[in-house]
């Protein structure tokens, strides 16, 4: 059954006030039960989220932003979470390829205009792909930027008329190092190796130890999110 944009709201608002306090499988068992046709959004940079969505629904849809930038270390995890996870994995693309969109806006957009570049590569494919579903999880965090501190477990997506889970948002890093460890779960070379957070390549930089996690981010400008959580 299709769900109407005031149904959505109204199951948000109830999930809302009913998912505060509960479990990351909690919030996406409530999700199965209510029917919703939910995706989970995979940056692959650790699999903590694809992993527990795939303990409670085997055979998820895992969306994967497949910007053309993306570290060589980035796509082989999403090879591997494929090989060896119970999901459905979909790699998403933009519109244009990496040469595509140079011809249009001049090489290197990413240095010149960011936030444009963010949004044909990954905010538009999200935003297109997801009129397919009613939810989409994501593993934002609290704890991993000011801009994220207030980041609700159930929420509705007012850009995108979805319901937006966050399962993992009161998580500290120690809960997240802890289900790795006690599962075995796949994770990006690059996190043992100074990136604490990990985007596209050109716009992702090294973090010295105790700084910042997100710092390495667009290192250098004002820029704080690529845009779709925004």
């Amino acid at each position: 059954m299709t769900l109407t944009d005031t149904q959505l709201r109204e199951l948000a608002a109830e999930g809302a006030a009913k998912l505060a306090d509960a479990s990351a499988a909690d919030v996406l068992r409530w999700a199965v039960d209510s029917g919703l046709r939910l995706a989970v959004a995979g940056s692959m940079q650790d699999t903590v989220l694809v992993h527990l969505a795939s303990t409670v629904l085997p055979g998820v849809d895992v969306l994967f932003l497949d910007t053309g930038y993306h570290f060589a270390e980035t796509l082989q995890t999403r090879d591997r979470v494929a090989a060896s996870y119970r999901v459905h994995l979909r790699t998403i693309t933009p519109r244009q390829t990496v040469a595509e969109q140079d011809a249009d806006h001049g090489v290197a957009l990413h240095e010149r205009d960011p936030d444009l570049c963010c949004a044909l590569r990954k905010t538009q494919p999200l935003d297109e792909v997801l009129d397919e579903y009613d939810a989409w999880a994501t593993g934002l965090r609290r704890v991993e930027s000011e801009s994220r501190s207030n980041t609700a477990v159930v929420s509705f997506d007012e850009r995108r008329d979805k319901i937006k889970l966050a399962p993992l948002a009161a998580w500290t890093d120690e809960e997240v190092a802890a289900y790795i460890e006690k599962h075995g779960l796949i994770s990006n070379p690059l996190l043992a190796q100074g990136y604490p957070s990990i985007g596209c390549g050109p716009c992702t930089r090294r973090v010295a130890a105790g700084a910042d996690a997100r710092s390495g981010r667009w290192a250098g400008t004002d820029k704080t999110e690529c845009g779709i959580h925004l």
